[in-house]
């Protein structure tokens, strides 16, 4: 078995695939038609401390997560640091079109980007989960790419970082709007999620496992519909108003108002009946949907 490779800055990754010395030690785009992915990288599991942003408009064989996909239209592809990726074919020069830009997360310490970068959830997507753009949407995002280019090649000074920290900042900005638009153009498919994940989510109360396993996790129903837990979430908060998270919560307090008033049961069982292994944890969320504490809503009603 072959050990996971570790790429932990912009220099490395550069020497590793034999490019020319970086122009800037905390960011760098690449042209995709001249990388070449020779025979030994075929089947090497890789991971960094990079950011990075794919644009390919050809089959590229890439294996992410849990998913293998070859894409045969222009995509727009997201890693965050320390996630696994594996090339499944060969590369040759001038094959796929494209670039890719990969980013320190020192880069945007101590900037809003910083602050706010696990908004764009899209990093932690699924590889099957990509961006696909029309004609219009690459160019807008390619303009930034070559502004940042620009920046990185010829002016090295004193605003070159709140410049290209602005410029990606607004490249991830249009990015979140075009998902956005991939989610409206899909409703169709959405609909079938959502009514996956209300189904699992009663089959899982039904057969007494909140009781047995506690309350699921997002995890556990993003592995049944495969999606990642993010890009569900997002869907679920698109399509509905709520997020995973918050449609579990909803289904546990409304469950749990059928039980305070058709039970006999303590609020402490109650709790445990819902997955509660802390009955405090269960007030504390009925109280906030409700406004009331458990004890309230079974003396009032």
């Amino acid at each position: 078995m072959k050990d996971i490779v570790r790429v932990t800055s912009i220099t490395q990754l550069h020497q590793a695939f034999g490019l020319a010395k970086p122009t800037h030690p905390l960011i760098s785009i690449l042209d995709v038609s001249k990388w070449v992915i020779g025979k030994e990288w075929v089947g090497v599991k890789a991971t960094s401390d990079l950011y990075s942003i794919a644009l390919k408009d050809a089959s590229c064989g890439l294996e992410y997560g849990r998913n293998s996909y070859d894409f045969g239209e222009g995509v727009l592809i997201f890693t965050a640091p320390h996630q696994v990726l594996m090339k499944t074919k060969e590369q040759s020069q001038g094959e796929v079109n494209g670039w890719m830009l990969f980013f320190h997360p020192d880069l945007i310490r101590n900037t809003t980007l910083g602050q706010n970068i696990d908004h764009y959830h899209f990093f932690s997507y699924d590889v099957h989960e990509a961006l696909h753009l029309s004609d219009a949407e690459q160019k807008i995002l390619t303009d930034c790419i070559n502004l940042i280019d620009k920046e990185i090649k010829e002016r090295i000074d004193n605003h070159s970082q709140r410049v290209i920290v602005s410029t990606l900042e607004l490249l991830l900005n249009y990015s979140q709007r075009f998902y956005e638009r991939q989610f409206n153009t899909r409703s169709a498919q959405n609909k079938d999620v959502v009514s996956q994940f209300e189904r699992l989510l009663k089959e899982y109360y039904n057969s007494g496992r909140f009781t047995e396993t506690g309350t699921p996790s997002i995890d556990f129903f993003a592995e049944h519909i495969h999606l990642s837990a993010n890009y569900l979430s997002d869907l679920l908060k698109k399509e509905t108003g709520y997020s995973a998270k918050d449609h579990i919560s909803n289904f546990v307090v409304e469950k749990a108002k059928t039980l305070l008033l058709s039970d006999n049961d303590s609020i402490s069982g109650i709790a445990y009946k819902l997955g509660f292994n802390y009955p405090h944890y269960f007030s504390r969320l009925f109280k906030s949907k409700t406004g009331m504490t458990p004890q309230e809503y079974r003396e009032i009603n």
